[in-house]
């Protein structure tokens, strides 16, 4: 493999960086098997995940036990098991198109909708491509920039070898990547008429937040996706994605943002948002990405779930 950008030879030779380079190689090895095996290879690394990640584990099961009250015991583990082994399998998909190129998986993935983002585009005006965090986030965007480029928004990486992977990735599979917190960088991009990925179904504090219902529950949802909106006048369209036919394609679907979004109302953008987030998930809950505490932020007298994880 080519060496990532970021760090001096010097650095990449460090002795804290050799079994992160040995798990690399590894990774790109596995990159180049057939679909089944990388999905074998995935799944083995989410029930090396489900074994030894306890606290994700609890975390996991606390959110499917929120979401989905109805399941019983041997259901809730059963689904915790399956969110594992599609977020193994996400890994696995996610290394394939940082470490080559994303245009040779086209033929297994049947997007949808591609028609509106090409229509919308035309008009020069500014597109929030409003997604949400499932397995398949870094594979399925990868593949849909191949048909029309858009710009990215990322966290670092504290890592400063795999932060210089991911960033190869980034900028040969995207215009532009824009770190989460740089909301003016957004709005300019917008302005100019970018199409900007992002994706606002993670809890970041009571702050930015309003408490609107997901999956029947007051979820901290942020309020800076309508602001967004209002500022630059970008019109949504909302992604999402999933591994169908037995893990061996994908469909990618690109649909118009809520009607009349943003309304001005906060409360209403938020809520219009996760109906299409939580309709989303429903397709496909072991697909979404659960091992977050997506429910951390309470309401004032509500207890924390995660208390004793």
């Amino acid at each position: 493999m080519p060496k990532p950008p970021l760090l001096s030879d010097r650095e990449l030779k460090h002795p804290r960086y050799w079994l992160i380079w040995l798990l690399l190689g590894l990774t790109w090895m596995t990159t180049q098997l057939p679909q089944n095996g990388r999905i074998r290879a995935g799944a083995l690394v989410g029930w090396i995940g489900y074994r030894f990640a306890s606290r994700r584990r609890n975390i996991t099961r606390v959110n499917l036990k929120l979401s989905f009250p109805q399941l019983n015991d041997r259901e809730l583990e059963e689904k915790t098991r399956q969110v594992f082994r599609s977020t193994g399998i996400g890994l696995i998909e996610t290394a394939a198109v940082w470490l080559s190129d994303p245009r040779q998986y086209r033929n297994r993935v049947k997007i949808h909708g591609l028609e509106h983002l090409q229509t919308m585009k035309n008009s020069d005006q500014g597109i929030l491509l409003v997604g949400m965090h499932q397995a398949t986030l870094d594979f399925a965007g990868a593949v849909l920039a191949t048909h029309k480029p858009f710009d990215v928004m990322y966290k670092t990486n504290k890592n400063k070898l795999i932060e210089a992977v991911m960033t190869r990735g980034r900028n040969r599979n995207f215009p532009e990547a824009i770190e989460h917190k740089n909301i003016r960088k957004v709005v300019q991009n917008l302005r100019n008429g970018h199409i900007v990925w992002y994706a606002p179904d993670q809890d970041y504090g009571r702050k930015h937040s309003v408490f609107a219902p997901f999956f029947g529950l007051p979820t901290a949802s942020i309020t800076i996706t309508g602001r967004i909106a209002e500022l630059t006048g970008a019109r949504i369209i909302f992604m999402s994605h999933f591994r169908i036919n037995n893990d061996q394609s994908y469909e990618l679907f690109l649909t118009r943002g809520p009607e009349g979004y943003p309304s001005g109302d906060s409360y209403t953008d938020a809520t219009a948002l996760n109906v299409l987030i939580e309709d989303a998930v429903r397709k496909a809950p072991e697909q979404y990405l659960w091992l977050h505490r997506r429910f951390k932020t309470r309401p004032e007298g509500d207890p924390n779930p995660y208390k004793d994880i």
